[in-house]
């Protein structure tokens, strides 16, 4: 995949992939950026679950501009027409570096998901995340964050990828309270945008354990933000994971500069006014059937340590 920063390196992305007429994915808030190239066409439902009509005007290309959810509209676009997706994200949220995605509704219920999409390129432009609230930087940050931890002790978990975590992990640790502190400042947004950038391809490198597939239960259920449900879920995840893969999780907390990496995720999970889930009206007696859906989910499967139903259970009430 092609790696570039800046929105001035947009047209020779595309050049560079020979595209010419690509579908620009981007809700109404970004349709009017200025991207430098010319779009053949433009989707702005952002979410959205009508695949196929968007499909149909993709040209030989798609540009997604936006966070998790545009870029993973862009992506569901790719596999279904069979054509490249270039990401320009404004948040921290990753999703630029996977194949598969999730498709939700204009309400943000999930309604389905798949794989296949062909990444062809990210541009990051730093400046593009200068208008993005507090509650969005913190949550979809720690979202980043989530996927550095979970790709030190997901089963498949590698030497590269580890070492793109650990750098992820350092730079969102130390800069996402500077942007916190002064979210106009440009260098901090920058250093910030390239912590979620390697902990991206640490995700892309490895996969998704269990904080994930809590954090996709929830959201998926009820159109909860996926990056404060991260922000909840990971310091339960760590906790129960340490006692399977305490070196790992020693590691990560040595990037976040802390003997105790889940409070340290706890204390920036309050940047962003995220503490507990009955905050985001979560119903307590549903909890059993969210840790029914999470343990079906692969990166349940995938976490070093086997959680049952009723464990999964026990981390919600936990952090309820």
């Amino acid at each position: 995949m092609i790696v570039s920063w800046g929105l001035a390196q947009l047209p020779g992305v595309l050049g560079r992939l020979g595209i010419s007429e690509p579908l620009l994915v981007a809700s109404e808030r970004w349709a009017g950026t200025n991207l430098g190239v010319r779009a053949a066409a433009l989707w702005t439902e952002v979410p959205s679950h009508q695949v196929a009509g968007a499909a149909e005007q993709a040209g030989d290309g798609v540009i997604a501009v936006g966070g998790g959810s545009a870029i993973d509209l862009g992506k569901a676009i790719s596999a279904e027409a069979g054509v490249p997706v270039v990401s320009v994200p404004t948040t921290y949220s990753g999703a630029e570096w996977t194949s598969f995605y999730g498709i939700r509704d204009s309400g943000r219920k999930m309604r389905g998901g798949g794989a296949g999409a062909r990444l062809g390129g990210v541009v990051y432009e730093p400046e593009l995340t200068l208008s993005l609230p507090r509650a969005e930087t913190v949550g979809t940050a720690l979202n980043a964050l989530a996927h550095s931890a979970e790709a030190l002790y997901v089963k498949g978990h590698n030497p590269e990828a580890d070492e793109h975590a650990l750098t992820g992990a350092r730079l969102i640790g130390a800069w996402l309270p500077r942007v916190v502190d002064a979210l106009q400042d440009l260098d901090a947004r920058t250093r910030l945008l390239e912590g979620a950038m390697h902990s991206g391809m640490a995700l892309g490198g490895s996969m998704l354990a269990l904080g994930h597939a809590i954090a996709q239960a929830l959201g998926g259920r009820y159109g909860l933000p996926h990056g404060a449900m991260n922000g909840l879920a990971l310091p339960a995840a760590l906790r129960f994971n340490a006692q399977a893969e305490p070196e790992a999780v020693r590691r990560f907390g040595e990037a976040l500069g802390t003997e105790d990496p889940a409070t340290r995720v706890e204390e920036l999970a309050r940047l962003g006014g995220f503490e507990r889930l009955r905050d985001f009206g979560v119903p307590e007696d549903e909890l059993g059937e969210i840790a029914a859906a999470t343990v079906e989910r692969a990166g349940a499967k995938a976490n070093p340590r086997p959680a049952s139903q009723a464990q999964v259970e026990e981390l919600l009430h936990s952090i309820y």
